[in-house]
Parts: structure tokens; sequence; C-alpha cells
């Protein structure tokens, strides 16, 4: 299944412990390739933000690899 990266933005996102981590905001891409690197979460305030790998914006960032599921939110594994 392929899912647009514009579909992503917005959605819900938690771990595959069920641990609500935010809303998905933006990816990271490789410019040359085009492929996905990443996703860019806006950590909620539920979670204790140090804990996790920040961005200069203070935005979670995982590896796109660590995407287990897309539905109606977006579930990351560890």
């Amino acid at each position: 299944m392929k899912v647009l990266e514009s579909e992503l933005r917005g959605k819900t996102v938690m771990s595959e412990e069920g641990l609500y981590l935010g809303i998905l905001r933006n990816s990271l891409v490789d410019e040359k390739t085009g492929s996905l690197l990443g996703i860019l979460i806006e950590p909620s305030e539920d979670i204790d933000p140090r804990l996790y790998h920040l961005d200069d914006m203070g935005h979670l960032v995982f590896p796109f690899e660590n995407i287990k599921s897309v539905k109606d939110v977006v579930i990351i594994g560890s």
C-alpha cells in the first residue's frame, strides 16, 4: 500500500505500546533521491520530549523505517 506524504501530516502518532506521542507535522526527504528519511512529530504534553531525539524546533524525530502502520493513526516502533 502506498500513502502520499501529504496524507500523513496532521495524523495522530502513537507508539506500539499505545503511548500518544503527538501529531505528525512534517517529514525529512533526501533532496537528491526523493526518499523519505524521517518524520517530525509535534510532541504531546503527556510525554517528556527530552527522552527522544529532537530537531531545532522541538519536534520528535523518528526514522521512516520506524513506521509500523498507517491507518487512522501512525504507529511507531522502537
